[in-house]
């Protein structure tokens, strides 16, 4: 299959896109792009390491599969891996466009067939773990993060996926993060990148924006009215302060002037004289004085404060009304509007991130990640509340227009109850969007737990496209070998739809648009095969081993039938049948 995918990379495009490249290293016996190009075909085959090339899976004496891919041959896999490392940042980057140019057709036409069918697409996102050696110090910003249950060192991938009619699903991108990165911090850059890649995106709702910055204009002038009242408290308090400050200096004069009698005099004062009582009265004057002090100064720091209050308000509506106005801007941009659905896990899902997914115009499914939501609607639940079953072993109660999880907006909340043996576990669904989906919960059960597609996704690139271990330690060689198995996952579908569509006689496991990807890369990708080719014609012959899960199968690739060069009789199955390509 190596082979036959060498020929069909050939026809889309892609070997002339990845020559095309621009990497910094000089070429001696190969090319720097030829090595890329064999980095990819050690991705397509599954293998686990650079060295498979040579030693686990001879790839690298394999003269057929070069020649398919369009190289006059590969190189060592040493040689390989310093070209990875010679591979920049901006080397990743171009390698990434060149792998979206060459699927952005096959993009666009699916893309055609949602609008057509059923008018709305559907994003799944995740954010998937990439650990590395705890002990380990050569992997550039790997840091310690959560890796899949436990903390270790490594990177955190952060992947967008397209529910797709024909191929069930198409990624779209795939965003290489440190360890520490948490999923809530890079919705919005991967919600950015979906609408990019797609060229399309939901109406914006700056009606909703506008309902915020009138509840804001509201508080502010209650805030501003407090204001006002503090301001009028700091004059009452600096009248009062005033008032005794010159009251006490009326006593500390009158004070003065007995002090100043005569000695006699004074020796006369007892407790109930002149000068005992004024001495008194000065006494609670100055507490008095310390006392209206204290009230300033704490009147002063609540205007302070208030003032604060004021020009933090003030400096959000600025910016809501910048962002208002950005989104009818981007609305009246928009010529081809279209629903969205996204479907994303608790980690996305803060109070700040589902306001500003609603806003931006997304359906939204998730579920809660305060569990003191859960626990909450527990608190809600009575006995005269009926539990709907939505599986097998899940149970569900719902409420419509609840607030909660600090979101702006009001959400369908739905409770759900999983029995597994004596356990009884808790979790609660939201909901965003026009769809009515209180009044049919075992359809919202199943349309959030179609998340189980890009989980799915992220399962298959770790066992068959062994992102669970890095290949390289360069950044720009890592960024590859992420492109690369995002890339693999499409380009297999692609290339089943192909065969499927342009072979009529095809036999299992071909004849089938929808394969096993694990089955194609770990089995047919390593499974021994003769290739004939008729000379001065474009014709070749894929004959699978007899001793092959394939051994029934004959691909013909260039449109032309011929007999293979083993005579008939010599097959282990003579009634095999055979597969035509055409030349498209």
């Amino acid at each position: 299959m190596l082979m036959v995918w060498g020929e069909y990379a050939q026809k889309i495009g892609l070997v002339q896109a990845l020559q095309g490249i621009d990497i910094p290293q000089k070429t001696y016996e190969h090319t720097p792009q030829t090595k890329m190009i064999e980095f990819l075909v050690n991705t397509l085959a599954g293998c686990a390491h650079l060295k498979d090339l040579d030693e686990g899976r001879p790839i690298t004496h394999d003269q057929a599969v070069a020649q398919a891919w369009g190289v006059p041959g590969w190189a060592h896999y040493s040689g390989v891996s310093r070209t990875l490392a010679a591979c920049t940042p901006e080397t990743a980057a171009e390698v990434t466009r060149a792998l979206e140019q060459v699927t952005q057709p096959f993009l666009e036409r699916e893309l055609t067939l949602l609008r057509a069918q059923q008018g709305v697409l559907w994003w799944d996102l995740d954010l998937t773990p990439r650990p590395v050696s705890n002990s380990s110090k050569t992997y550039p910003d790997a840091t310690f993060g959560w890796m899949g249950g436990e903390v270790g060192l490594g990177y955190q991938a952060a992947v967008v996926s397209l529910r797709s009619p024909t191929y069930g699903r198409f990624l779209l991108s795939a965003q290489r993060h440190t360890g520490a990165t948490v999923s809530s911090e890079c919705l919005r850059e991967l919600v950015r990148i979906a609408e990019a890649r797609t060229g399309l995106r939901p109406l914006r709702r700056p009606d909703l924006v506008q309902q915020r910055i009138q509840a804001l204009q509201e508080q502010l002038h209650k805030e501003q009215a407090e204001q006002q009242a503090c301001a009028g408290r700091v004059a009452q308090c600096q009248a009062e302060l005033e008032q005794v400050g010159q009251r006490q200096a009326a006593l500390e004069q009158q004070l003065h002037g007995l002090t100043a009698a005569p000695a006699q005099r004074r020796k006369m004062a007892g407790p109930y004289s002149r000068q005992t009582k004024t001495q008194h009265r000065l006494e609670v004057y100055q507490k008095r004085q310390g006392r209206r002090q204290k009230e300033l100064a704490r009147a002063q720091r609540v205007l302070v404060q208030q003032g604060g209050k004021i020009a933090s308000l003030q400096e959000v509506l600025v910016q809501l009304q910048a962002y208002h106005d950005q989104l009818v801007a981007e609305n009246q941009a928009n010529q081809v509007p279209i629903r969205v659905t996204l479907r994303i896990d608790a980690g996305f899902a803060s109070g700040d991130n589902l306001t500003w997914l609603i806003e931006q115009g997304y359906e939204l499914y998730t579920k809660s990640l305060n569990d003191e939501v859960t626990a909450s609607l527990r608190r809600r639940v009575t006995e005269t509340m009926a539990w709907q079953r939505v599986g097998d072993n899940a149970e569900m109660i719902a409420w419509s227009d609840q607030m909660i999880s600090q979101c702006a907006y009001p959400l369908d909340v739905g409770l759900e109850r999983f029995h597994t043996g004596e356990t009884v576990r808790y979790s609660t669904l939201l909901h965003y969007g026009p769809q009515p989906v209180a009044a049919d919960l075992p359809q919202w059960f199943h349309d959030y737990n179609g998340r189980q597609l890009i989980e799915a996704g992220n399962k298959e690139s770790k066992g068959v496209w062994q992102t669970r271990r890095p290949k390289v330690r360069s950044a720009g060689g890592l960024i590859i070998q992420e492109q690369f198995s995002l890339f693999g996952a499409n380009f297999v579908r692609l290339a089943a739809h192909w065969i499927a569509e342009n072979s009529p006689q095809a036999s299992p496991p071909f004849d089938k648009p929808q394969v096993s990807v694990k089955q194609m890369v770990q089995v047919a990708a390593n499974t021994t095969a003769e290739i004939t080719r008729q000379p001065g014609t474009a014709a070749v012959v894929v004959e699978f081993a007899p001793s092959s899960p394939f051994r029934n199968c004959r691909l013909v690739l260039g449109g032309l039938v011929f007999q293979p060069a083993l005579p008939m009789f010599n097959r282990a199955c003579p009634e095999g049948q055979s597969v035509f390509f055409s030349p498209g």
